[in-house]
């Protein structure tokens, strides 16, 4: 078995920028109605970006947790991709936590460890 996420977007190839410098993941190209990235060790799940023609409604019922060790330094780094904050950092029963969106405004966290790890 396979984990394969979708994520569902009215513009997959320029989503397709953001989440593949976001995640560190390799482009595909555009076989509508996906973009196809992949990690590049092949240890993550692909994210398929499917091109949808309605815009988003609602919170997600799923979202990505980016596990990171420096909130500071990633939160400026996925900002600067074009994420933008709603929440956070918040302290989350000793997780780090920053509540953000996509360009599409599909939601995501950046989470550091109690620990300070990932």
């Amino acid at each position: 078995m396979e984990l394969v996420l979708v994520l569902d977007c009215l513009h997959p190839e320029a989503l397709a920028e953001f989440w593949a410098a976001a995640l560190g993941y390799e482009r595909g190209r555009y076989d509508p109605p996906y973009v196809r990235l992949t990690d590049r060790d092949g240890k993550r799940p692909t994210l398929l970006l499917q091109r949808v023609p309605e815009h988003k409604a609602a919170k997600n019922r799923m979202h990505p947790d980016l596990r990171i060790t420096d909130m500071d330094a990633e939160l400026a780094r996925v900002t600067a991709l074009g994420a933008r904050v709603v929440r956070g950092p918040f302290d989350d029963e000793g997780w780090l936590t920053t509540v953000l969106t996509d360009p599409e405004d599909n939601e995501f966290c950046l989470i550091r460890a109690p620990d300070g790890g990932a």
